[in-house]
This record gives structure tokens, C-alpha cells and sequence, in this order.
């Protein structure tokens, strides 16, 4: 049932012409930003969109599943976990090679950050030292890099970070109070862990959670509290869409009101003003009318290609058409360091890498072959 709103302005929303980012945010607080009439809130959004980001810029980014299913985890919600069957196959983690050349692939598809994800609980020393090589070999493109890889600890995300890599995902999914209806084989701290591991290596931070699992505004709203607690904010923050997998416990969960979802990615928006709120699972099921109502309500990012992991995702022509048509266009990435170095000294770094991955031949396997 879509959720009922009214007394929005029992509570003092505290926003003031500055729109400087906040931790302290109370529930309450985030429910009368819910029950703002729905014009209201959004153009409260675009007040705090305009303030800090260009309005009409989409940051762009492709993900990719370097390893597939047979995940230990139980989210009712995934395709690749090992409790369900869903028809995905187990597959093993993809050579290095053959990532490499869907990084150059996405770049030339107007890409600017690549996303690499595996359906881990958390990765094996032998398993990261594949990855790192990925991340320096995605980076050698001139691509912002970020990977999800699940659970890690203080000396995996040290040296995800020591490899250069700019992003780490990791969702906290709902609310804490509604968490256990969704997981059980992990816990909420163990995510909080995580990030904090992320953030103390000196990462960015991707996190964000899933809509439409049948949880409650309120959780809705717990949700963005647990994020918007975070100090500072997560850099990218995805808004999923439940995408309902046949073979999963969420496969018939009630349908969520696009107005609610659209309502969430505003909220996202004036709780986290600094951050990128990406449009993310969930796209292909909506129409050109809900995706241009979840930009105007601050969302600044998307994944752009045909899947997103295990699941479709809308056609890299069919997001070109919607942005010429919306005005948009694909947010402009500073050049690195590396980017503005001479020819000469990026041929000389190139090639210092490449003796370098002959040198440690010895180190990696055949991941087709594990």
C-alpha cells in the first residue's frame, strides 16, 4: 500500500539556503521529508541538486559480474544466492584479459567509471590478487574503478586501496529493524564493519539499498538515516529497484508505488546533497516518465549498458535516446595525474607494468581454469 502522508510540517525540517551536508538527521526528521506534498519535496531536491551538482550532468558507469553465482549468502532478494534456484549457473572468475576488454568496451560506450562485482562472501587471498591486478589493468584505461567483492577486513581493503582503487560497494539493503526479514547469514555490524574497513584505507564508499522488498516507509527512511550517518557520506549512494527473480523468496513481493520509489531518490538527494544518487537496478522495468522524474528528484547517476550483473539493464541506445531527449548528458571526469602525463611517460609507465605482470606470471592462475 503506498504509504499515507500527512502533518509534514509537524516536525522543523531544518533546511536552511546552504544545504551543508548533515549526520544528525532524526527519523522523524526523514519522515516528514516523506510526507512533504510531492511537489514540495522535489523542488526541495532540486534546491539542493542545483546547490551542488550541474544539473543536467549524469555520471556514467558500467558493471560488470567478474564472477558468478553460487554465492553462500541468503539474501531473498539475489539471483546468485547459493539457497535458491534461480537457473544461474555457477561460473568461475573471469580471466583478467577478457575484463580488460569489457573496461575498453564500456569506456567507448561513454562510460566514465567501471564496476566490477563478485558474488562473494568475502574474497580469498589467492581470489584478490586477481582483482588487483584487474583494478591496476581497468586503471591503465583512464577508468575510475570500483568492485564489490563482499565482506572485507582491514587488510584486504588496505591493499584493494594500495592496487588504486577509487570506489568499494557494499549496500546495507534496508533498514537495521527490517534487515532480518531480508538476510540472516550476514549481519548489519558486519556491513557497518566493512565500510568503516573501506573508509579507513582511504576508499570512496558505494553504498545504498534496495526498495520494494515490502518494507515499510519507515524503513525506507531508516535506511537513508544509516547512510546519511555515515562521516562523510558515501560518494555514490544506488537506489535500487527490487528486481524480482523467479526462484527467489521476493519473486511475488507486491509491487512498489513509482511515486514512493521517486519520493526515496528525493529524500537521498537533500540527506546526502554532496553525494551522486545513482538510478540503479530496477531501470529496465520503468518507463522514459519514472526515470526523467527520479533526475528531476536528484538522481546523478546510472549504470549504463545491457546488464547489470544478472539482471537487464536498459540498452546502451535506448539511455542515448532518453538523454537527448531530457537534455542530459554524461558528467565530465577530472583527469588523473597519470591522464595528464606526457605520451612518452605514460608509454614508460605502460611498459614498466607490463615487465612487472610478466615478473608475477607466477602469482596468478587461470581463473577460467580455478
Amino acid at each position: 500500500m503506498p504509504a499515507q502522508h500527512h502533518d509534514a510540517h509537524a516536525v522543523d525540517l531544518n533546511l536552511d539556503a546552504s544545504h551543508e551536508p548533515r549526520h544528525d538527521w532524526r527519523l522523524e526528521e526523514i519522515e516528514a521529508l516523506f510526507s512533504l506534498p510531492f511537489n514540495d519535496l522535489l523542488f526541495r531536491a532540486q534546491q539542493v541538486h542545483r546547490a551542488h551538482f550541474d544539473p543536467n550532468a549524469v555520471q556514467v558507469s558500467t558493471l560488470l559480474s567478474i564472477k558468478t553465482g553460487a554465492c553462500p549468502e541468503d539474501c531473498k532478494y539475489c539471483p546468485q544466492s547459493g539457497h535458491y534456484n534461480t537457473g544461474l549457473g555457477k561460473e568461475k572468475l573471469l580471466e583478467i584479459e577478457k575484463v580488460v576488454e569489457q573496461a575498453r568496451a564500456a569506456k567507448q560506450a561513454g562510460a566514465s567509471r567501471f564496476c566490477m562485482g563478485a558474488a562473494w562472501r568475502s574474497p580469498r587471498e589467492r581470489d584478490l590478487d586477481v582483482v588487483l591486478e584487474m583494478v591496476g589493468r581497468v586503471k591503465e584505461l583512464g577508468l575510475e574503478t570500483c568492485m564489490t567483492l563482499g565482506m572485507v577486513d582491514t587488510h584486504q581493503a588496505s591493499r584493494l586501496a594500495e592496487a588504486g582503487l577509487d570506489y568499494y560497494n557494499h549496500n546495507l539493503d534496508t533498514s537495521p529493524e527490517y534487515y532480518g526479514e531480508i538476510i540472516t547469514t550476514r549481519s548489519y555490524a558486519d556491513r557497518l564493519d566493512t565500510l568503516s574497513n573501506v573508509r579507513d584505507a582511504g576508499m570512496k564508499i558505494c553504498s545504498g539499498g534496495i526498495l520494494g522488498m515490502g518494507e515499510a516507509t519507515r524503513d525506507r527512511a531508516g535506511l537513508l538515516q544509516q547512510l546519511a550517518r555515515l562521516n562523510p557520506h558515501p560518494e555514490s549512494v544506488p537506489i535500487n529497484m527490487l528486481v524480482k527473480v523467479p526462484g527467489t523468496p521476493m519473486e511475488n513481493v507486491e509491487d512498489l508505488d513509482p511515486l514512493e520509489f521517486i519520493r526515496a531518490i528525493a529524500v537521498a538527494r537533500i540527506l546526502m546533497p554532496a553525494s551522486h544518487v545513482r538510478l540503479s537496478a530496477g531501470r529496465e522495468q520503468m518507463d522514459e516518465s519514472t526515470q526523467a522524474m527520479a533526475f528531476l528528484a536528484g538522481a546523478n547517476s546510472i549504470f549504463y549498458g545491457d546488464t547489470l550483473l544478472t539482471t537487464g539493464n536498459p540498452q546502451v541506445e535506448r539511455d542515448r535516446a532518453l538523454f537527448d531527449k531530457l537534455g542530459l548528458h554524461p558528467e565530465h571526469v577530472e583527469k588523473s595525474a597519470c591522464d595528464t602525463r606526457s605520451d612518452d611517460e605514460q608509454a614508460e609507465t605502460a611498459l614498466a607494468h607490463a615487465i612487472q605482470r610478466q615478473r608475477d606470471d607466477a602469482l596468478f592462475y587461470d581463473a577460467a581454469q580455478a
